[in-house]
């Protein structure tokens, strides 16, 4: 074999190698679920949250946050929005319906 197919050889072994070692792990069905779930809950209608309190340092402290999703000013099915996202994390269809709200 000539040194430069032998170096060629290697390289592209060394590449495929790098390539397939870069494959996901395949996400659990269940998990996929539970990430799912959040993201049709979020095309459900905006969210929310205010948080207030007290400490001994600063003294007293005020927070809110608005989210909106794409999903919801699209107007995309929360329904819609979960089954494209498990079947985009996993290959498969969901293995259970979602959990709304």
């Amino acid at each position: 074999m000539h040194p430069d197919s032998l170096a060629r050889a290697v390289l592209c072994l060394a590449a495929f190698t790098a390539l397939t070692a870069c494959d996901p792990v395949p996400m659990s069905p269940e998990r996929a679920a539970q990430i799912c779930e959040e993201q049709a809950r979020a095309a459900q209608g905006p969210t929310g949250s205010v948080t207030f309190g007290v400490n001994s340092r600063t003294g007293p402290y005020t927070g809110a946050s608005i989210g909106i999703t794409d999903d919801y000013l699209r107007g995309r099915d929360p329904l819609a929005v979960y089954s494209n996202c498990v079947m985009r994390r996993t290959g498969q269809a969901p293995i259970r319906p979602p959990v709304l709200r």
